[in-house]
């Protein structure tokens, strides 16, 4: 978990203008602190660079786009996150072990398995089948108390359960708890995906690990079923469903909402909040 709040101002920051050319002094700045000093300290804290982890994310967060976008050219995608077509494909191979063009080619073959529960059914749904379990909403912006972790999506269940007894206070029978996921574990290394878990809270809540999560246009996809089948749906929505439904994703980052789990079985009822224009 990183605990510190100026470190995780600063990843908040890098996510939210990732699609810019962000220097380390600007980071430290927004931070204020020198860059040499808060350079030490978030590389002590997440084991990265600042100037890694902003390389690291633009070319994690791009190939996702090269990977659910297919319309786009990645000439457009690479200039999205401030790349030249050449400096991207370069940038990109050296990442990925790959060109951008070979990375598209190799999505059905290597990108669509499950890579947290292996033996996990992969099928796509039909678009209709999709179709029928998403419904496009206007949401609330929600103020959440939140802690971060960089690791692997395996451990969630475990957090979940130290996070709720620490904020046990805050976990009434209504309470809406709520985990955002910022990587494709397909792409990102399993070890290293970035991801909060939350519960809505009042915005006077005295704590400092608090953020407002931006609401706006969704498509929510009411999943239900064993967490072992979670990746496919996600998979179905940006491969099949995205695609056909005249929709398109926006900057925002995607989120679940809780609505029942059973923790004998593992069975869940989830909303995926999915950001669309």
């Amino acid at each position: 978990m990183i605990t510190n709040e100026y470190v995780n101002r600063a990843i908040s920051y890098i996510l939210d203008h990732i699609n810019e050319n962000i220097s380390v002094e600007e980071v430290a700045k927004y931070c204020n602190f020198s860059k040499f000093y808060f350079s030490r300290l978030f590389k002590v804290t997440t084991g990265e660079s600042i100037y890694e982890f902003i390389k690291r994310i633009k070319m994690e967060q791009s190939a996702f786009r090269l990977k659910v976008e297919k319309e786009r050219s990645i000439t457009d995608i690479s200039r999205d996150y401030g790349y030249s077509s050449s400096n991207y494909s370069s940038a990109f191979r050296q990442h990925h072990n790959m060109s951008p063009v070979e990375f598209r080619r190799s999505i059905e073959q290597h990108y669509l398995s499950n890579p947290i529960f292996t033996n996990a059914d992969i099928r796509l749904e039909s678009f209709e089948e999709c179709n029928e379990k998403i419904s496009i909403e206007t949401l609330e912006e929600y103020h959440v108390i939140y802690e971060r972790y960089i690791g692997n999506y395996g451990d969630l269940s475990k957090n979940w359960g130290a996070f709720q007894a620490k904020y046990k206070e805050y976990v009434t029978d209504d309470a809406l708890l709520i985990e955002r996921t910022f990587d494709d574990p397909s792409i990102t290394d399993i070890n290293e995906c970035l991801y909060d878990i939350c519960i809505k809270v009042d915005k006077s809540c005295p704590l400092e690990n608090t953020y407002s999560l931006s609401g706006g246009k969704f498509a929510i996809y009411h999943f239900k079923g064993p967490v072992q089948a979670i990746y496919a749906a996600y998979q179905s929505i940006f491969n099949v469903w995205l695609a056909q439904s005249g929709y398109s994703i926006d900057d925002r980052y995607s989120f679940e909402v809780y609505r029942k789990v059973d923790c004998s079985s593992m069975y869940m009822e989830i909303d995926i909040c999915i950001p669309i224009k």
